[in-house]
């Protein structure tokens, strides 16, 4: 089996992190989004993986070198010279995944971070023998999405309603998708929308199925939605006991640590805390809702709440940041200083407080 991942282009909602790397590899609970994909695809017997990039393709793939042989799946890229949308990359890379095997393939957005059940997808498409089978998510706030209407029984779509002003349905497309090769004959090579274009055609023909995705979902694609989604995750990894999830008297809800982190005396860390490698927490520090990239260090009785903290940065003694604060590679915040909601350019010294929300250039 084969998979398409959509990488697409810059990341700018995740800037400054992306700044630093294309979003794909920004860490997310101590290892970057598309690994946990990835891992996942190979886990249910995929053997190639697409990656549909328009932006940086050699940083991606240098990185990923290393997993190709660590996982034992072949990764390669498809390069689009202009942005081709969300249905154009599968005609682009048409040859590769349409190898007369007849075997179906998935499609996956690169931002959404769920349980990714894989296994039960393939046994449902293979059940409704349609062309093509997505994923829908429940959600409290149907009238921002696109809402997809399915029969309840069979799963089968009826109709795709975007932004509904008036109640229709509370599921919408999880961004997964498992697909027989005859849809790529659906797909012209020009910029074309998956979800307005090529679904709606499949479903006027009734060869469309839907199936609820179980457990978490969430499009990890800006700040906020990136710190719900790790306390998701992280939720997720304690409903099955994983033994990621670190323990002890100073550890609140669910904290995972790298095992080459250090930690001081007298922390409390969590709830919804990724410590990564190489980090040192030192000692009276205060952590909750947040992310600590590798090798950063939090000096002394510092305070962190609801922020991401980029790669190799430095936080003073007693500094306080919170509010969706979020500090992009190699920044160094000095001591005492207190930033709400700072969003803070790579290689920059914070030297005096911030104390509204504001880009920091």
């Amino acid at each position: 089996m084969k998979a398409l991942i959509l990488v697409g282009g810059f990341g700018t909602r995740l800037r400054p992190l992306t700044l630093s790397v294309p979003k794909p590899l920004v860490d997310f609970a101590n290892k970057p989004m598309i690994l946990h994909q990835i891992e996942a695809l190979k886990a249910v017997g995929v053997t190639e993986v697409v990656l549909a990039i328009n932006y940086q393709p050699e940083v991606m793939m240098n990185f990923l070198r290393e997993f190709e042989s660590k996982l034992g799946i072949k990764i390669t890229c498809s390069r689009e010279t202009e942005p081709l949308g969300t249905a154009g990359p599968l005609a682009l890379a048409r040859d590769t995944l349409n190898d007369d095997s007849g075997e179906p393939f998935f499609v996956l957005n690169s931002d959404v971070i769920s349980e990714y059940p894989f296994k039960e997808m393939i046994e449902f498409h293979k059940s409704h023998g349609g062309e093509a089978s997505i994923m829908v998510t429940k959600v409290d706030e149907p009238s921002k999405y696109g809402v997809v209407v399915m029969e309840e029984g069979t799963g089968k779509v009826e109709r795709f309603v975007e932004k509904p002003k008036i109640f229709v349905g509370n599921k919408i497309n999880a961004g997964i998708y498992l697909l027989n090769p005859s849809v790529l004959d659906r797909i012209e090579l020009r910029p074309t929308s998956i979800e307005k274009e090529i679904f709606p055609n499949i479903a006027a023909e009734q060869k469309l199925y839907a199936m609820v995705l179980p457990g978490f979902w969430m499009d990890i694609g800006q700040p906020r939605d990136y710190i719900t989604g790790l306390r998701l995750y992280l939720d997720s990894l304690r409903k099955k006991s994983s033994p990621k999830l670190a323990s002890g008297s100073h550890i609140v809800g669910n904290v995972i640590v790298d095992e080459t982190a250090v930690i001081g005396e007298g922390c409390l860390l969590g709830p919804d805390v990724a410590i990564g490698p190489g980090c040192v927490v030192e000692s009276g520090v205060r952590l909750s809702r947040c992310t600590i990239m590798r090798g950063i260090r939090i000096k002394k009785h510092s305070c962190i709440s609801s922020s991401i903290i980029g790669w190799h940065c430095t936080v003073g003694q007693w500094a306080r940041v919170e509010n969706m604060t979020i500090l992009g590679e190699d920044v160094h915040v000095c001591d005492e200083i207190y930033s709400n909601g700072g969003v803070v350019l790579p290689h920059k010294e914070i030297k005096s407080s911030i104390l509204k929300p504001e880009i920091v250039m």
